[in-house]
Parts: structure tokens; sequence; C-alpha cells
């Protein structure tokens, strides 16, 4: 026991002070980023160097059914899952002493299991190193608090505040619409802490209930983990106060969407230095053939970012979500967007992944676009100055449409791994074909008895 929590994050040990822990949760991100994996009590984890579980977790859609897949066995192999141990934290909220890690998933030969989601990503990293490059992120985390909804036929509503009354819309950066859900906040706080989980700041978002979480910036599969492990944490923390939190990308109507906005850089893995800056403090070709990348192959990646067909009505003119692939300097209407910062800090914003998408892959895909930008030498059209939600529609509309482009796109199809591309699109399209087979209210309502 003492050898593996040696390996554990300090956060990790003092969150134990001393006591034993009586659970450890193997835990690995399925292709929708829910945890998957087993518990068990800590004195047999100890005495185990890896896990199995079958590679069809991958292979399952959010409604449970399962995808088939050209040219895959259907034997239900068993995978290694092997742990983390940097990854371990505690799980505050339950009434023992539990500790998470995540699992890397390997083939029994030994190489990284192709379609497991941090794999992926690390795939993408690898190809940035391979160049000499070290890709930087900072995910922002937008998610809804509802009120308590057991009916899926019910609109979603805001919850009730401190106050007596219902969550206020339009109430950006407003504090006291924060404190209206101050025990959630103060969980959210605390649990964090107790996870070692730095949060760099917490906001009113512009939607009733709908909060923003910003992390700082660090390396790509470190902040995917904080983002995995926030989810988690944000949805216990409403619990206990009696609400859900969602991270759908439209969850109620007339309101805006949530969204998962990535910040990246690039530094020279020599020097440590911001390629996106010139010594001068200027632009660099290769931040304008990043940006240059993100506008021709964002188009191919957003069946990732907009995994679900409920993230297409996010991509509403208005409604704080881009749907353009426009570029420009300190400007929120467009999709790519140049934060103000120091040279040291300049940075690509990409406001087009919902919060519903895979943390590990939204970074992935996002990251391919820029890699391919790098490396083609990709020059980005003119900046966008002005209203950029006037500007033309430039991407999908639908999750078909999406898959459709993900799946003629054979530079991001080799920088993503074409199985896992495979294996991507047969579950998307199975969970598309499940929704065209359900009859929405609307069209009971308007066509029942009008057509």
């Amino acid at each position: 026991m003492a050898d593996w929590l040696d390996q554990a994050p300090e956060a990790a040990r003092e969150y134990l002070a001393g006591r034993r822990p009586d659970e450890v949760e193997c835990i690995i991100p399925d292709l929708a980023g829910v945890a998957r994996g087993k518990a068990m009590p800590a004195t047999k984890f100890a005495k185990q160097e890896k896990f199995y579980l079958p590679d069809s977790i991958f292979l399952q859609t959010i409604t449970g059914d399962w995808a088939e897949v050209p040219d895959m066995a259907y034997t239900e192999p068993d995978m290694i899952l092997r742990p983390d141990y940097a990854t371990t934290t505690a799980a505050p909220w339950t009434g023992d002493i539990t500790l998470q890690v995540i699992h890397d998933a390997l083939e029994p030969s030994g190489e990284p299991v192709p379609i497991a989601p941090r794999n992926v990503l690390r795939r993408v990293i690898g190809l940035y190193r391979d160049r000499g490059w070290t890709p930087v992120v900072a995910p922002e985390m937008e998610f809804y608090l509802v009120a308590r909804n057991t009916d899926p036929a019910k609109p979603i509503e805001p919850p009730m505040g401190r106050s007596g009354r219902p969550a206020a819309a339009r109430q950006a950066y407003s504090m006291s619409a924060v404190d209206e859900y101050g025990p959630v906040i103060d969980d959210i706080y605390d649990f964090a802490e107790a996870q070692g989980l730095e949060i760099d700041g917490i906001l009113q978002e512009g939607g009733a209930g709908q909060i923003e979480i910003n992390l700082n910036h660090g390396e790509p599969v470190a902040l995917a983990d904080e983002v995995f492990f926030f989810k988690r944490l944000i949805r216990e923390a409403a619990l206990r106060a009696d609400c859900y939190a969602t991270f759908m990308a439209k969850p109620i109507e007339g309101e805006p969407g949530s969204a998962m906005h990535i910040h990246h850089s690039v530094v020279d893995r020599t020097t440590g230095v911001n390629i996106f800056s010139a010594p001068d403090g200027s632009d660099t070709a290769a931040h304008r053939h990043f940006i240059g990348g993100m506008q021709k192959y964002l188009p191919a990646v957003i069946a990732i970012l907009a995994p679900y067909v409920n993230s297409y009505r996010r991509y509403v003119p208005d409604f704080a979500a881009p749907i353009n692939l426009e570029w420009g300097r300190d400007n929120r209407t467009t999709g790519l967007r140049i934060p103000v910062s120091s040279p040291a800090s300049r940075r690509v914003e990409n406001r087009l992944a919902g919060m519903d998408c895979n943390p590990y892959l939204g970074i992935a895909a996002s990251l391919a676009c820029g890699y391919l930008g790098l490396t083609e030498q990709i020059e980005p059209r003119p900046q966008y100055k002005g209203d950029a939600y006037v500007a033309e529609d430039e991407l999908p509309l639908t999750l078909g449409d999406a898959l459709d482009l993900l799946e003629e796109c054979a530079p991001v199809r080799a920088v993503l791994g074409e199985r896992f591309c495979t294996v991507y699109e047969c579950v998307k399209r199975m969970e598309y074909k499940e929704f065209l087979q359900v009859i929405s209210p609307w069209e009971r309502e308007h066509l029942l008895l009008n057509v």
C-alpha cells in the first residue's frame, strides 16, 4: 500500500492525513467522457499492478446500445488497464475514504489502445513532440445548475436560489447571481481543494443558473484529466444542494448554450519560448499558420467538438455562440479569438467546442487542426473586424453532416488515427439514427392536425 501511495500527488496524501483508504475507483474515460471502470477495496488494489476491462466500452452509445464496427471482433477482448498513479485523487463526496485513479488502456502487446480517448490525445501531442514543440492549453468550462428533472418530457428549468426565486438570466458577471447558489459553489471549492484541482476563477454566465469555471493553462492530458474530474465533482456538489448540474450544450430553450472554450499556445521544446511570438513581440508565421489550420480543418472535427444532436442547437446566431471560422483580436463574435495578452502568453482561443464534448477528444481535435496548419503552413484569411455573427455560416448544422466531413477528411484522420475515427463515426451514426426514430413534442404539436 505504501509503495503506490508514495507515487500519489501530495493532495491525495494530504486528504488521507495518515488514514487508510477504504476503496479505490479504477476509472477510464469512454468516448463520451464518462467514467467507466470498477471499484475495489484499497487492500486489493495495492496488490495488483494491472486490471482488465473489455474494449467494447468504447463501442457503447450514450443510450447504452452497442455500435457495430467493420473488421472489429465481437468477442469483447479485454484491455489491460494500467494505473496512472499521478492522477490519484480523492472522491470527497463519498461516505468512506475513497480514492480515484485514472488508468491507461493498453493492448495485450503493451501498445496503447488507439480508440481510448486519453491515448488519442497523447497521439496528437506526440506529433507535436516529434516536431520539437509542446502544446499548452487552458479550457474554460460552462455549465448550468438546473432544478431536478425526472421527466424527460418536461422542459428543464432554472434552480431555486437562496432568495426563494428561480435563478435569473441575463446576469452575466453578477456576484449576486453567483451568491444565489452559494452552497453549490462552496462544495465545488471544497471538493476541488480536496482533489488538488486549482480553479482560476468562477463567474456567472449569461444564462439562468449558468456558471463558468476557468482553469490555469498547462499540459493537455493533465488539463483534460482536470475537466474529466471537474465534471464529476460539479455534479456531486449540485446533488448535495438538491439540484442538477448539466453539461448539455443547449439545455434550456431560449438561453445561451454552454461551451468549452480552448486556449492554445505552442512552445519550443528546447528553448521554452512561445512560437507564436517573435523576439520583438510581434506575431509569427507559426501563429498565422495555426489559425489557418483551424480555419481549414475545424469543420472536419465539429462532430467531435459538437458530438450530439443537441450540440447543434447551440450554433444559433446572437446567442453567444460563434457559427463562423473567422479570427479576430479580442473579438468574441469570431469562432477564433486572439485574447489580449503579453507576447509570452500569445494564444488562440477556439470558441466552437461545446461543453458536452469529451475533453480529451475535444482538445485532441482542436490541436490536430492547429498542427496541420503548422505543418502545411496554411495562411489564414484576413482578420475579421466587426460583428462576425453576421458573417456567413461555415459549420455543419447537423450531426449527420458533421460526420460526413470527418469521414472525408484524410489529413484529420491521419492525425487522430484511422481506427479511432472509424469507431467514433460508427458510434455517433448509431446515436444519430436512434435520435431520428424519436418523435418530438414539436412535431406532434404542429404537424399532427395541420399537415
